[in-house]
């Protein structure tokens, strides 16, 4: 119990990748989940410290998360820490250019696996000894408003919201606290249009700030090193002249 265990989805680069070496800095022993099993070897081996492992899986895919969260289970005996941070983007098209395909396979990965990790991360949870632990959820600015033509990133992002208010509640009688960090313009792959101009909301293009994806992962191991009688339920962490408080 000197240790504590960790698992991250989407953490092959970015935000989890970034979250995922400095939760190991912190001693945690981490867990690194993404799409490509290379992907997550080579992030893994970037590490501090010793027994970490990387396993690949599709979050939006029931029989992947439940092997996945065998496979912590069997190793490590507990999970004391989920990151839920996989999540993807659509195209930029208004909504009624939006496949009902690429709709499905937003909400499949950005909610579904989220709720999927949750539910497993839960029920590990519930039934560990000492129970209890704690999920956080990447929930975006998009949690709390859209950008353009951005309908289906924005509807799964206000979804997770509910999911961290509801598993909140939840896991009360089992030691289980649920957050979600709200995020705004890391630098990372997912943002780097951003700096070449990015559609506003009055139809112009304008280069956006943005932060050191470091600040994400300090905020995150704040958040992770609370004891379980603390929750910071909801954190945003954002690009501090990032047009989003305000009128842009």
């Amino acid at each position: 119990m000197d240790q504590k265990i960790a698992l991250i989805t989407g953490a092959g680069s970015g935000v989890g990748l970034a979250c995922a070496q400095r939760l190991a800095k912190d001693g945690f022993i981490l867990v690194l989940t993404g799409r490509q099993q290379d992907k997550i070897d080579a992030a893994c081996a970037t590490l501090d410290g010793q027994g970490h492992i990387a396993v690949a899986a599709d979050v939006g895919v029931e029989a992947e998360v439940d092997a996945l969260f065998e496979r912590v289970e069997t190793t490590f005996g507990r999970l004391d820490l989920l990151f839920n941070n996989a999540g993807r983007n659509g195209s930029a098209v208004e909504v009624d250019a939006l496949s009902v395909a690429e709709w499905n396979d937003i909400v499949a990965t950005n909610l579904t696996g989220s709720f999927l990790c949750a539910r497993a991360a839960f029920a590990l949870m519930k039934r560990q000894s000492p129970k209890g632990g704690r999920i956080i959820n990447n929930g975006s600015i998009s949690a709390h408003v859209p950008r353009p033509l951005s309908v289906p990133y924005t509807a799964t992002k206000h979804a997770i919201t509910g999911l961290t208010r509801a598993l909140s509640l939840d896991g009360r009688a089992h030691d289980i606290a649920c957050g979600q960090i709200d995020i705004g313009n890391a630098a990372s792959e997912m943002t780097e249009r951003m700096k070449e101009g990015i559609l506003q909301p009055n139809g112009s293009r304008m280069s956006e700030p943005r932060m050191d994806v470091n600040d994400v992962a300090e905020t995150l191991s704040y958040m992770a090193k609370l004891s379980l009688d603390s929750n910071a339920m909801f954190v945003t962490v954002m690009a501090t002249k990032m047009p989003f408080a305000g009128r842009g």
